[in-house]
């Protein structure tokens, strides 16, 4: 699973994340890639899922780069946990996406299979995406 090795602060706030994505928004290493069309938090878990049906998809051949780092921590309480107390502990790492980010990026494989992988790779993410070629 994706996480930081180490953060200057632990618990951040939540903070919204709007607009249009600027960095990021253009393939620039391999042909074929996986553009985001919604906002949303990305789970480190999510991306994995994702990966892991590209190399299953792509049986071995290709290369597979991930544009997204989930660095952002997400806390919550444990049920049952009553008011105040403090803020709760690091659950998971998310990344907080906006429309135009490339996701997945795919080079060394025909259009047809890197189409096929990155639509199943997108059935396991949180947002709606586009296939976009270089």
């Amino acid at each position: 699973m994706l996480e930081p090795k180490k953060m200057k602060y632990r618990k951040w706030r939540k903070q919204p994340s709007k607009g249009v994505e600027s960095r990021g928004a253009r393939i620039a290493f391999g042909s074929f890639g996986l553009k985001s069309l919604g906002t949303r938090w990305i789970k480190a878990s999510q991306i994995e899922a994702a990966r892991r049906v590209i190399v299953r998809t792509l049986k071995r051949k290709g290369k597979l780069w991930i544009r997204i780092f989930p660095y952002k921590p997400i806390t919550s309480k444990g049920s049952e946990v009553p008011m105040g107390g403090g803020k709760g502990s690091v659950s998971y790492y998310v990344f907080p996406i906006r429309p135009g980010r490339i996701i997945f990026e795919l080079d060394g494989v025909a259009e047809d299979i890197a189409k096929k992988a990155l639509e199943k790779a997108s059935d396991k993410l949180p947002i709606k995406t586009k296939f976009v070629k270089k």
